[in-house]
């Protein structure tokens, strides 16, 4: 196994006016599943493609250990990928699949033969090593893309949004397989996807992208608790954090007349314009009167919780506030509803530079 590390490795399209990936910095530990996620065009694919030798590096450098592998061939960087579209061979068998790469490693029956039961094993594919690709449903056929990876034994697997293109249910069930699956073979990992809930249900840590740019590199409770600015705040929970236009004045903070209870690390740092965040499951509601008021518009009835989306006349609030409940709360549309929070679930941010101000 190996380590892998990005040191401002860029990637410049020819003819296009600004880098793809203007200098990645990133370090990713021997065995770590380590998830690439971010908006489409946030140079996630491009980054992992870099890794795997499939694009240019133009500049900086890529080491897997203490190996440079910047302008090694593809094939010479003991590299795993599994692609998003499966990539199977249609006319061979799920075996020849999953061996073929061995087989033009020269590698011999025998031991060919072992490694594919192995993989086949450890993936619940036993049965069907006989069968042809298009007798498989979606998950079975990432299954093998899986198990074409894992036989031959890299130092790293690169993975590319694999689970795209299978529904939602099976996207659950065949997340929790390669987690458990990357823990199990201690392979390091990386993994790449547009869909923060994968990242956070999958990730070691995680490396949130904007414009080939990272913007913060955590584990996923600390992007979730502790995001670095108010893209990563955006970004990372579903439902996404509240965020609303605020003025501090005097170490406080006002959306309108009303004023936002933030932590004493926060008001030493405030001034001028600010941006505050509450993530949905940290209001709560108060008598009428008090706090923020809400007119409930919509809603969603999860059985556990409930969601609410309401609006609100109090100037600088956004066109839609979301109020994680219990499912128990009978709240309904069209009524309205007053919630606040508490200092330390409130997230400041300088609105102009974006930066975090709260602890």
């Amino acid at each position: 196994m190996a380590s892998v590390r990005f040191e401002k490795a860029q990637r410049w399209y020819p003819g296009a006016d600004t880098p793809a990936v203007p200098g990645i910095d990133l370090e990713i530990n021997d065995g770590e599943f380590m998830v690439l996620v971010g908006p489409s065009g946030c140079g996630k694919s491009t980054t992992l493609r870099m890794l795997a030798g499939l694009e240019e590096v133009n500049d900086g450098r890529i080491m897997i250990g203490d190996r440079d592998i910047t302008h090694m061939p593809p094939k010479d960087r003991d590299i795993a990928m599994v692609f998003q579209n499966y990539a199977l061979y249609p006319h061979m068998s799920v075996a020849e699949n999953m061996g073929f790469a061995l087989k033009m490693a020269k590698v011999p029956t025998e031991e060919r033969t072992k490694r594919v039961e192995e993989a086949a094993a450890m993936l619940g594919l036993t049965e069907f090593l006989g069968r042809k690709p298009k007798a498989l449903s979606g998950g079975q056929r990432q299954r093998v893309a899986m198990g074409r990876a894992i036989v031959r034994q890299p130092q790293v697997f690169c993975m590319d949004e694999p689970l795209s293109n299978l529904d939602a249910k099976m996207r659950v069930q065949t997340r929790t397989d390669i987690a458990k699956l990357q823990a199990d073979l201690g392979i390091t990992t990386v993994y790449v996807t547009h869909d923060q809930v994968e990242a956070m249900t999958m990730g070691d840590r995680v490396a949130v992208m904007k414009l080939g740019e990272l913007q913060q590199c955590d584990t996923p409770l600390k992007l979730y608790d502790r995001p670095a600015n108010l893209f990563v705040a955006g970004f990372i929970g579903s439902p996404q954090m509240n965020l609303m236009e605020a003025v501090a004045k005097d170490g406080k903070a006002y959306i309108g007349e009303y004023e936002v209870p933030v932590d004493p690390a926060a008001e030493q740092k405030m001034a001028g314009d600010i941006t505050i965040g509450v993530r949905p499951e940290n209001w709560r509601m108060v008598g009428p009167g008090e706090g923020l008021p809400l007119k409930i518009t919509v809603v969603e009835e999860l059985g556990a919780d409930n969601y609410l989306y309401g609006t609100s006349d109090v100037a600088g609030v956004p066109s839609t506030v979301i109020v994680r409940v219990s499912g128990r709360d009978h709240a309904r549309k069209g009524e309205t509803v007053h919630v606040t929070t508490d200092p330390h679930h409130v997230h400041v941010f300088d609105t102009t530079t974006g930066l975090r101000l709260s602890d």
